[in-house]
Parts: C-alpha cells; sequence; structure tokens
C-alpha cells in the first residue's frame, strides 16, 4: 500500500481512518464533513440540526457503532450527527448519509473552506471541496484518474488526496483509487488522523438528525 498521510495504526483493514469507520455500522452509509473556521454547533445548525437537540456526549469504552441506542437517542430518528473540532476545523460524521454535498457550500459560506466525503451502501464514493460557498472539485472515485486528475485540484484539495495515497485491496489493482480514499482525503485535509481512542480526548456533541 502507498498511504504516505498515514500510518498503518490509523486505518482499518478496507483503508477507512479508523476514527471514522469506529463510529460506522458494518454496511455503511455515511457522509462526513470537515470544515476550517466553524465552531461544531454552528457546523451542526447548518446542516440543519436543531439546537435544542444538541448534548456534549463522551465516546464509551466498547462502541461497536453511533447507533441510536449507544447514544440514547429515540430510534426513530433516521441519522446521528457526531461533530467536534480538531484544531482550525470542525468535522461532522454523519451515520445515515442524511446530510449531503448539497450543504457543503453552506458550511463554505463567509470564505471558509469545506469539504464533504460520502460512501453509500452501494460502494458510490465521492467528495466535494468548496470555497466561499464556491465549488472548486467534485470526486466521483469511480472516474477518478489521479496521474491527470491531481494536476486540476486546488493546491490544498491535491494535498490532501496526495496524502490520502492509494490502499491496497484485494478488487483493484495496485494504485487504483479505492472506496475509501475520499474519506481518507477528508480526514488528511483537516489534519484528523484519529484513532478512537484520540476521539474520546476530543469535545464532542451528538444530535438527532432528520
Amino acid at each position: 500500500m502507498a498511504v504516505p498521510g498515514f500510518s498503518p495504526d490509523t486505518l482499518d483493514d478496507e483503508g477507512t481512518p479508523l476514527w471514522i469507520s469506529g463510529l460506522a455500522d458494518a454496511d455503511p452509509n455515511h457522509s462526513v464533513h470537515v470544515v476550517r473556521g466553524l465552531e461544531p454547533a454552528a457546523a451542526l445548525a447548518t446542516l440543519g440540526a436543531k439546537p435544542r437537540l444538541f448534548r456534549p456526549w463522551e465516546l464509551p469504552d466498547e462502541l461497536t457503532w453511533l447507533s441510536p441506542g449507544v447514544v440514547g437517542i429515540e430510534p426513530d430518528f433516521s441519522a446521528i450527527l457526531l461533530a467536534g473540532q480538531v484544531g482550525e476545523w470542525t468535522f461532522v460524521y454523519d451515520n445515515f448519509g442524511a446530510t449531503t454535498h448539497d450543504q457543503t457550500p453552506d458550511l463554505a459560506a463567509d470564505g471558509r473552506t469545506a469539504a464533504t466525503s460520502y460512501l453509500s451502501i452501494n460502494a458510490d464514493a465521492s467528495m466535494t471541496y468548496c470555497v466561499d460557498r464556491a465549488e472548486l472539485a467534485w470526486i466521483n472515485v469511480d472516474d477518478l484518474d489521479l496521474e491527470q486528475d491531481l494536476a486540476d485540484m486546488p493546491d490544498e484539495l491535491r494535498a490532501a488526496v496526495g496524502a490520502a495515497g492509494t490502499f491496497d485491496v484485494d478488487y483493484l489493482e495496485p494504485g487504483e483509487p479505492d472506496y475509501s480514499i475520499c474519506m481518507r482525503a477528508v480526514s488528511a485535509l483537516a489534519g484528523i488522523r484519529h484513532t478512537l481512542n484520540d476521539l474520546r480526548r476530543v469535545p464532542l456533541l451528538v444530535t438527532p438528525f432528520g
């Protein structure tokens, strides 16, 4: 494998950052947003979550996935959003993929930078990168050619995708982009190379959504 921006102890056996896969169901359909210069509560509100439902939360020592029962949320909500801040960047993990690329420009309002990575249960993998509401890049992993496409990306995104590298999996030829590359890229963009233990040291907000 060639993942220059991540040490092996921060990735699972499919190349997904552990801080993401540790929150995910066995068959994930989820999204991750990152935004620079916006507090977690403001990011959640921008995505359409209701502030009255926000509450602080700590990851339990044993976490199978970010489920309603674990969080203490009524199961009739379609999604759970988990937000925290690492340095200048806020992240929002959506365990249901209920928030989308369409909301990335809102996160990137007022000169901010934001990105969203999405992976569906059918392995549709993509990433959006926006600055000051403008979409500057859209990555669809099925169409991604790293040799050709990197040169056309904005500098910051190019560095993040370069740090994401490639991950050897049995369904691809060596060096081809895998379905976790966008999750690594969005993590590299925000400087989040955490394990779940690392995430336990980050103040978190959790909320039902939908």
